[in-house]
């Protein structure tokens, strides 16, 4: 393994307590943007017609985990433990704040989009801990008695703290918001639109910080990172397209469960990378931040790019674009 990606293990995190506190805050206000476009509605369609909401979840929260740890015994040996734990940390996560603006641009179901975020936050209070922990604990058994276990520093993942965590800075927001649009659903339609480009501003915002804090570290790795970021983000996506194409959904939904696949907050992985509670600071895990954070700006270019090809009428004569929506 390069030396240079094996150093990522032993680089101390770079991010102080006072601006893990802003990184609280700011996740809280997009969580509460995007709570303030969930409507009762919504809720009310799945249960009218569940089935496409049902394979977004379990695309995104049983799927995306399994697919991510076979990847990751796929490139074992070009992946140290905590870049590995930073893959499962994202997967674990619920679908990015800008995945909704991102099926908008593709011409998808925005409403499926919307729904999803909603189940996706919601549920992330209980999957995203458990995934974690499970899919966590086998990556750290994946690299016992290998060329790389002296880099495996013991790794105890408290389960409750990170759930105490989401439930403060994803639950108590998403709850908020959506009382919020229930009870003054005139000032929402107002403040909504503002709040969302501001949302993400702040998201860009917090990876960007997260990577400054550790640039030169950031900068040694791109190449490596890049390429295997990419790879990851690319099958989320295919993921959930292909999942949804196995159960014939039309070609809106098919969009938007890919987009809910691949589009992840990955903000949120760095709140709990950077929880002190969670992962106390001498465990050293830069890979994990590194992979996090490039994650939160790829899938940005990804997501933005694969709209565009979608919502455009440019490919209108290849037979996908033709499907019925």
């Amino acid at each position: 393994m390069n030396d240079t990606i094996e150093a990522l293990d032993h680089i101390t995190l770079n991010f102080s307590p006072s601006s893990l506190h802003a990184l609280n805050v700011a996740i809280a206000f997009v969580m509460f943007g995007v709570a303030l476009e969930i409507k009762i509605q919504h809720f009310r369609d799945i249960i009218n017609s569940p089935k496409p909401a049902i394979i977004g979840f379990v695309s995104q929260f049983l799927i995306l985990p399994f697919i991510t740890f076979l990847l990751i015994f796929a490139l074992k040996d070009f992946l140290t433990p905590t870049m590995a734990l930073g893959m499962v940390l994202v997967a674990a996560c619920p679908g990015g704040n800008i995945s909704n603006f991102i099926s908008s641009m593709a011409k998808a179901n925005v409403a499926l989009s919307v729904s999803l975020t909603a189940i996706a936050t919601i549920s992330a209070v209980i999957f995203t801990p458990l995934n974690f922990a499970f899919w966590g604990k086998m990556v750290i058994n994946l690299y016992e008695n290998t060329a790389a276990n002296q880099l495996v520093r013991p790794i105890e993942i408290d389960t409750m703290q990170v759930f105490q965590t989401i439930v403060l800075i994803l639950g108590i927001p998403l709850i908020s918001g959506i009382f919020f649009n229930h009870k003054f659903p005139e000032i929402t339609k107002k403040i909504a639109p503002i709040i969302k480009k501001m949302s993400v501003v702040i998201f860009v915002a917090i990876v960007l910080l997260a990577l400054a804090k550790n640039f030169n570290h950031f900068l040694n790795v791109i190449e490596y990172i890049f390429f295997i970021v990419l790879l990851h983000n690319a099958v989320a996506l295919v993921t959930g397209y292909s999942l949804a194409s196995i159960f014939k959904l039309s070609l809106a939904n098919k969009k938007s469960i890919s987009i809910e696949t691949g589009i992840q907050n990955s903000a949120l992985a760095l709140v709990l990378i950077f929880n002190p509670k969670i992962f106390p600071p001498e465990l050293e895990l830069g890979g994990m931040a590194i992979i996090a954070a490039w994650w939160g700006i790829w899938h940005i270019i990804a997501g933005l790019t694969l709209a565009t090809y979608w919502g455009s009428n440019v490919f209108s004569f290849l037979p996908w674009k033709k499907s019925k929506i």
